[in-house]
C-alpha cells in the first residue's frame, strides 16, 4: 500500500518508536493493527514507526492483511464487513506515513531503532535482521532476549547501509548506549554515541530544562563528543494508551516528537537526520503550550566552540570580515551555527538585518568568493520579535586547512576564532589527508612535522596516574633563547601541540598564561592556591557567561599549569576544587 505525501514543507509530529501485540512484552495483546493506527489518528500523529522488538511480524501482519483484502476485492469476493476493514485502512495510509522498523537489541542488551522507507520489503527487513545474528528461530518471536546478536557499531553500518535511519534507543536510559552506571569503558561510549552511521539519539529528557539533560551534554561543545547529535523523543508504547498506574508506561503518542520536512516523506526525514539543522525537529508540545524557539535556545547557550553571534555584517568597520572568519574557523574545527542581527546575550533586543535578501546574496559571494577551498554553507533567515535574522550553518570541512583570503587560516577555540599558527595548520593538513587520502608533495611535509610532533610531546611531562583537564591550554616552559622564553603549548581540548610560543604570541589566551606563568615563578605574585591533596585552583574568574579555571597539578618536585580551563573540561578530582556537579 503505498502512503499518500503531503508536499508543504511544514512540522509534522512523529512517534518513532511504536510496539505491537508481536512484541512479546505488549501489554495489550487483543489489540489489532487497525486499533493501533486508529491511535495514532486520534493522537494527531503524522508520521508512526512500526519497532518491535527484533522481528518484523507485526508490520508484516498488517501487510498481508492489507494485501489479502486487496485480493478479495480484485475478485469481487469482499465481504462487507471486510470491505469497511480495507477502506478504513485506505483513509488511514492516506493521513499517516507508517513506516516499517524494528528495535534491535546489540550485545550487552543495548538497543537500536532501525526505521526504512514504506518500499522496504519484509523481505529484505527480514534478512537484515538474520544479518544481525538475530536467530531464524527467534525472528518472529519479538523478544528482547535474543541471545548473541551483534556489537552496536556493526549494527549502525548494516542498518545504514540498507538505508534505514538509526537511532539509539532510549539511549540515556536502561538498555541505551549512553546510560549511567554501565561499566564499560569511555571510549566504547564515545564511539557508541558519535559513531558516523548512527543518525539520533532517541532521549527520555528532552523536555526538561537546564544544562544536564542527554541533548545539552550532546551538543557538540563537550571535548570527547565534538559531534553534535540530533536528539528526539518517542513514546516507546508498549500499550495503546498510557497506565494510569504507572506514570513512566506510556501510551501510543504520549511523548512525540515535531520534525520539519520539506514534504511528508521517508527520505526528507533521513535528509533531516543527516543534516546539520539542528532547528528541524523539536518536542512535541500540546498547542496551548508555548512553541519551541531554537533562537531563544541558542542564545541561553551563548558563543561556544560550535556557536557566535554577531548584531550586524557591514563591510565597513570589519563585522563581515568577522563572519567570514569564524566561517573558516567552523569549517576548520568543528563546524558550527553563526547568527547575524542578534546578541549572544539573550537580555539585549534583536537588532535584526534590513533587506535580508541582498544580505544573504552578499554573505554567499564573499563566502564563495573569499574562502578556499569551497566549503557548502546554507544560509537561511529567521525572525524574533519582529526582526529578521541570518543563520548560516557551516558544516566541519571535508578539505581543510580551509583559508580566507587565501592565506589566513582561522581555527575556532572556544569561544574564540584565531588565525592558525603553524603547527596547528599542520595538523589540519594531516587531517585532510587522513580524510580524502591524497597522495602527492604532502607527504613529505607530514613526515618532518610530525617528527617533530613527536620531540615536542617528549618535552610535555605526562603523568600515568591523572587526567588532565579536557578543556584550556597546558603551558610547559621549553626553553630560554637570548633572553626570549619559548614556550610549549598542549591543547587540551583536542591534544595538539604548538611549539615557540612567546609572550608576544597573538593568541589571547597565550598571552594570558604566560603572564601568569611568569608572575608565579619570577616574582611570585599569587602563591594563594587553593589545594586538594595534589589538585590545586590558581584563579576563577567568568568569560562571557562561562566559568573559566586556572589550575595547577603538583607531581613529585614539578608542578603542571593548566588555564582557561571551562567547566565542561572539569572532571575527576578537579571537581572537589571547582564545586562542579557530575557530569550527564
Amino acid at each position: 500500500m503505498n502512503n499518500m505525501n503531503s508536499h508543504d514543507p511544514a512540522w509534522y509530529c512523529a512517534d518513532l518508536h511504536i510496539h505491537t501485540p508481536a512484541s512479546t512484552d505488549f501489554q495489550q495483546p487483543n489489540v489489532s493493527m487497525l486499533d493501533i493506527l486508529q491511535r495514532a489518528e486520534s493522537r494527531g500523529l503524522d508520521i508512526i514507526s512500526i519497532t518491535d522488538h527484533n522481528t518484523i511480524a507485526g508490520y508484516r501482519q498488517m501487510m498481508d492483511q492489507i494485501k489479502q483484502l486487496r485480493m478479495l476485492k480484485d475478485l469481487n469476493r469482499l465481504l462487507p464487513e471486510e470491505k469497511i476493514t480495507l477502506d478504513e485502512y485506505d483513509r488511514l495510509f492516506s493521513k499517516i506515513l507508517v513506516l516499517p522498523g524494528f528495535e534491535f537489541t546489540a550485545t550487552f542488551g543495548f538497543h537500536i531503532l532501525a526505521i526504512f522507507p514504506p518500499n522496504k520489503s519484509v523481505r529484505e527487513l527480514e534478512h537484515l535482521l538474520l544479518s544481525l545474528n538475530i536467530a531464524p528461530a527467534l525472528i518472529d518471536e519479538g523478544s528482547q532476549t535474543v541471545g548473541a546478536t551483534c556489537d552496536v557499531l556493526t549494527a549502525y553500518k548494516l542498518i545504514n547501509e540498507a538505508g534505514g535511519i538509526v537511532i539509539a534507543a532510549h539511549a540515556n536510559s536502561s538498555n541505551g548506549v549512553a546510560m549511567r552506571g554501565f561499566n564499560f569503558g569511555g571510549q566504547t561510549k564515545i564511539a557508541f554515541t558519535q559513531d558516523s552511521n548512527l543518525h539520533a539519539l532517541e532521549v527520555t529528557d528532552l523536555e526538561v530544562q537546564g544544562n544536564r539533560t542527554t541533548a545539552s551534554f550532546f551538543n557538540g561543545t563537550k571535548p570527547e563528543y565534538p559531534r553534535k547529535m540530533h536528539c528526539i523523543q518517542g513514546s516507546d508504547s508498549h500499550r495503546l494508551t498510557s497506565d494510569l498506574s504507572r506514570k513512566k508506561v506510556l501510551g501510543i503518542g504520549d511523548r512525540t516528537t515535531d520534525i520539519f520536512l520539506i514534504e511528508k516523506d521517508f527520505n526528507a526525514m533521513l535528509d533531516v537526520f543527516r543534516g546539520n539543522d539542528f532547528s528541524k525537529t523539536r518536542p512535541h508540545r500540546a498547542t496551548t503550550e508555548p512553541s519551541f524557539n531554537f533562537l531563544l535556545s541558542a542564545q541561553k547557550e551563548g558563543s561556544n566552540i560550535i556557536q557566535e553571534f554577531h548584531e550586524s555584517m557591514t563591510i565597513r568597520g570589519g563585522k563581515l570580515y568577522a563572519i567570514l572568519a569564524d566561517v573558516c574557523s567552523f569549517s576548520n574545527t568543528n563546524g558550527g551555527t553563526l547568527f547575524i542581527g542578534l546578541s549572544a546575550d539573550s537580555k539585549k533586543e534583536p537588532l535584526g538585518l534590513n533587506d535580508v535578501e541582498k544580505n544573504i546574496v552578499l554573505l554567499e559571494k564573499s563566502i564563495s568568493d573569499r574562502i578556499r577551498p569551497p566549503i557548502d554553507c546554507k544560509i537561511d533567515s529567521h525572525e524574533i520579535n519582529g526582526k529578521k535574522v541570518l543563520r548560516v550553518l557551516v558544516p566541519r570541512g571535508d578539505d581543510p586547512p580551509y583559508a580566507l583570503d587565501d592565506y589566513k587560516i582561522y581555527i575556532r577555540e572556544e569561544t574564540e576564532t584565531n588565525l592558525a599558527v603553524r603547527d596547528e595548520i599542520v595538523n589540519l593538513v594531516i587531517r585532510g589527508k587522513e580524510i580524502s587520502k591524497r597522495t602527492g608533495p604532502t607527504d613529505s611535509i607530514i613526515k618532518i612535522i610530525e617528527k617533530e610532533k613527536d620531540t615536542v610531546l617528549d618535552s610535555v611531562v605526562v603523568s600515568e596516574n591523572i587526567l588532565e583537564p579536557k578543556t584550556g591550554i597546558e603551558l610547559v616552559l621549553a626553553e630560554e633563547r637570548n633572553g626570549i622564553r619559548y614556550f610549549t603549548v598542549r591543547d587540551l581540548r583536542n591534544g595538539n601541540i604548538v611549539k615557540n610560543v612567546t609572550q608576544t604570541s597573538a593568541r589571547r589566551l597565550w598571552q594570558y598564561a604566560i603572564k601568569r606563568y611568569i608572575d608565579l615563578i619570577d616574582q611570585n605574585k599569587d602563591p594563594k592556591i587553593i589545594w586538594s591533596g595534589n589538585f590545586g585552583l590558581l584563579r576563577k574568574y567568568k568569560v562571557q557567561k562561562y566559568d573559566i579555571f586556572d589550575l595547577v597539578y603538583k607531581e613529585d618536585d614539578t608542578i603542571r599549569y593548566f588555564f582557561g580551563v571551562t567547566s565542561i573540561g572539569i572532571h575527576g578530582k578537579w571537581k572537589s576544587l571547582t564545586g562542579d556537579s557530575e557530569d550527564s
